[in-house]
């Protein structure tokens, strides 16, 4: 696969990045990358545009990148996963999961891109539905989770859990996380969900703060169906989607989480696999 024109999407909020994104857009430039900018800064460094909003410009992208943290990546997956540009991050965070390339590393992932010295590889996403008097109202896609949790009210989330249709749970809890095996290493390892080798197909639910001992996180097949709803006297909550609020879920509305029909396209510039990053990230004191 040869790349043409490199869409970027830079958090121009963080001061490094601001630095750095001159010139990142030389290096492009200097492998025959044409490097291509959000509308509202692109006449800034006179640049070609794109419209996150209108699809057939990032159809005309043949990679995204994302200068930032593993924020500012599953930003541009909301964008990109539905017209199918495969992306890959560059980190100017902390932790960076997501964001494989550091940014010291910049040069030489820009040289390989360059030459189409990458491989590349396809991670599943979550679909959620909300469900109001039998019809979807809102559907919302997430690359890492779906997180269902009390408002602002300090009262515990009620809810009852269904799969396939069947009543298989509930909870009384701060609310209950949805993550793929790509979300595995994001909130739900912090509520004491497993870690997960992040091209499996399926669904790890994680309770948060539980008012039970016995709750424990749940791992099943992306194949399957969960459905949540509020148990009596609970209070409104609120249904996130890799960590953007969504919509308010009253009593009356069920939550329907399967698996989404996007897929998004990872591209590896770097031959490091995901138990050495594990260790690196996980067994250090960041």
């Amino acid at each position: 696969m040869s790349v043409n024109r490199l869409g970027i999407f830079p958090n121009m909020g963080k001061e490094k990045v601001c630095e750095a994104l001159p010139e990142f857009l030389k290096m492009c430039e200097s492998y025959d990358i044409e490097p291509v900018l959000p509308l509202h800064i692109a006449s800034q460094y006179g640049r070609a545009a794109y419209d996150a909003k209108n699809n057939q410009d990032l159809r005309n992208l043949d990679v995204g990148v994302s200068l930032g943290g593993d924020g500012t990546l599953l930003k541009m997956a909301r964008y990109l996963a539905p017209v199918q540009v495969p992306v890959f991050g560059i980190n100017f965070g902390k932790l960076g999961f997501l964001a494989e390339i550091d940014s010291g590393s910049i040069h030489k992932a820009i040289a390989k891109l360059g030459q189409g010295a990458f491989t590349s590889e396809s991670r599943s996403l979550l679909r959620a539905e909300v469900i109001k008097c039998g019809q979807c109202i809102r559907t919302v896609d997430a690359l890492n989770d779906l997180v269902l949790a009390k408002g602002t009210f300090s009262k515990l989330a009620h809810l009852q859990m269904y799969i396939n249709g069947k009543v298989s749970g509930s909870y009384a809890a701060d609310g209950i996380i949805v993550a793929t095996a790509t979300g595995s290493t994001a909130y739900s390892l912090s509520a004491g969900g497993p870690l997960v080798q992040p091209e499996l197909d399926i669904s790890v639910i994680t309770p948060v703060c539980a008012h039970s001992l016995t709750a424990r996180a749940l791992v099943i097949p992306m194949t399957e169906v969960i459905e949540f709803k509020a148990m009596p006297g609970s209070e409104e909550l609120l249904l996130s989607a890799d960590g953007e609020n969504v919509v308010t879920v009253t009593d009356d509305m069920c939550v329907r989480i399967l698996k989404s029909p996007y897929m998004m396209k990872f591209i590896r510039l770097t031959s490091r696999d995901y138990y050495q990053t594990w260790q690196q990230k996980l067994m250090r004191n960041i």
